[in-house]
């Protein structure tokens, strides 16, 4: 049976425009409501990784990318709470999470720093017995994307066994037809990005549907709209 995957970037938990408070379990609720079999997030505060289980019902792996800065995840969750719109991710530090389906097992699970300087970045990777191996990365904008972004992609090819399936999700933070990284990947073997967006899911290695981003609507609470990217999802197998 095809399984659901998904990526979304919840921007630390904030609407659009940000306001004083913040949305993030209403995020992880939204994103899982329809029982997904994967879905990997990007820009989560390290105090809510303890919290992803019990929002999506869902088993969850997380990698701290960067560290709150008062070394103290919850005193940095206490002071954003004053002022989500304000504090952002200033005190709360960052990280990637992996959910998965309860019928699914990980094994094997690696993390790669990918920047090499400025804020510090993460490829996340685990494979899931009888699916292959999945990575979650979320890299820096501007000219250092590109290469972020290969050394994310170089990571899941060196660690994927010969015929394994490869999914490389996250926040591409580049779009398509900008920097090599696209086409280097499309050479080695990865399905078509979904162009205009910076939010991606490839895949190698198993037949998969075109990648389709969320309409802003799906991805709103009342009149409100929930972080600044959409989610992003296509069908492997």
């Amino acid at each position: 049976m095809p399984l659901l995957v998904r990526t979304w970037n919840v921007f630390h938990g904030n609407a659009v425009p940000p306001e004083r408070r913040g949305f993030l379990e209403e995020m992880v609720r939204l994103v899982t409501a329809d029982d997904p079999d994967v879905v990997c997030l990007q820009e989560v505060p390290v105090w809510a990784l303890r919290h992803l289980e019990d929002w999506s019902g869902m088993a969850a792996l997380g990698a701290v990318a960067a560290r709150p800065r008062l070394w103290s995840a919850e005193l940095g969750r206490l002071i954003t709470e004053v002022d989500h719109g304000v504090f952002r991710s200033a005190m709360t530090g960052q990280a990637n999470a992996i959910l998965l389906a309860r019928a699914l097992r990980a094994r094997d699970e690696r993390t790669l720093v990918v920047s090499r300087g400025g804020e510090r970045r993460v490829c996340q990777a685990i494979r899931i017995a009888d699916v292959g191996l999945i990575g979650n990365v979320h890299v820096t904008g501007g000219v250092v994307a590109d290469e972020q972004f290969l050394r994310a992609g170089a990571f899941v090819d060196a660690l994927a066994e010969p015929a394994e399936p490869v999914i490389l999700a996250g926040d591409a933070n580049i779009r398509p037809g900008r920097g090599d990284t696209y086409g280097e990947l499309q050479e080695w073997g990865f399905s078509q990005p979904l162009d205009g967006s910076i939010d991606q899911i490839l895949v190698r290695g198993a037949p998969s549907t075109p990648p389709e981003s969320w309409p802003e609507e799906r991805r709103c609470v009342g009149d409100r709209l929930l972080s600044d990217h959409a989610p992003v999802e296509l069908r492997v197998g």
